[in-house]
């Protein structure tokens, strides 16, 4: 099933004892094209902070019209890493937080969640590494993270390889694996507003600095491509959006 990553905001989210805030946000991964995390607005809780939950402990993303809830207490969560949302996150921090769950590390191995290409906690046999996650055989890599909130990407320009053409205004994910499928673009003024849809293998590259993302297609084909219509529920069906890019 895949979602429409803008109807998620504003859900709220349950631990196993209670409410925990809102969802504010989503941390992806600009290599993998993966979510990550979802940012938490925990609220009067914890007096307004921010935390970071992981797809590993969701119980009901694929739902519509619940509090959707997550494998953690309440404890667990109030004492987990903090971070600061103005920085980047760092790969020392997701170490910790790592570390401080228990959790297979999702960028050491070569399926899109480390060993596994699900956000799952238990591994087969057969995808279990040789050694434990962190052992010595498997040193942690301590590079760029490439996170970055679904958020700030949202208004990004989207530059055709002959010029630009309209701006990022959703993002669609598979439920299952977390991975991002589609950007949602909006053609503006260029093609009286009309909405179209790209996957991530047509992204060259991601200018923050210029709030861009460059594609590999010309203007001409992205006005030629079947247009997007946003509807309040998921798409059941994959393949409903086989003929859009």
């Amino acid at each position: 099933m895949l979602r429409s990553i803008k109807q998620l905001y504003g859900d709220s989210l349950r631990a196993s004892d209670g409410e925990i805030g809102h969802i504010k946000d989503f941390y992806f991964d600009d290599l993998n094209w993966a979510i990550r995390y979802v940012v938490v607005d925990t609220g009067t809780w914890l007096s307004g902070r921010l935390v970071l939950i992981s797809p590993h402990v969701f119980t009901n993303f694929d739902l519509d019209g619940v509090c959707r809830g997550v494998n953690l207490t309440r404890k667990q969560i109030e004492k987990s890493p903090a971070f600061d949302s103005h920085q980047p996150i760092s790969r020392q921090y997701e170490e910790d937080y790592y570390r401080y769950y228990g959790w297979p590390n999702y960028w050491q191995g070569d399926g899109l969640w480390g060993y596994c290409a699900f956000p799952i906690l238990e591994l087969t046999a057969d995808a279990r590494p040789e050694k434990p996650f962190g052992g010595e055989a498997s040193p942690p890599k301590l590079a760029d993270a490439h996170l970055r909130s679904t958020q700030a990407l949202n208004g990004y320009h989207i530059q055709a390889t002959d010029g630009e053409i309209g701006h990022v205004i959703d993002f669609i994910v598979d439920h299952e694996t977390w991975a991002i499928c589609h950007l949602v673009i909006e053609t503006g003024h260029w093609f009286s507003g009309k909405e179209i849809i790209i996957s991530p293998k047509y992204i060259e590259r991601i200018s923050y600095e210029e709030s861009k993302v460059f594609v590999s297609l010309t203007k001409e084909v992205i006005k030629n491509a079947p247009e997007y219509h946003v509807r309040p529920w998921a798409f059941q069906d994959p393949s409903a959006l086989a003929s859009t890019f």
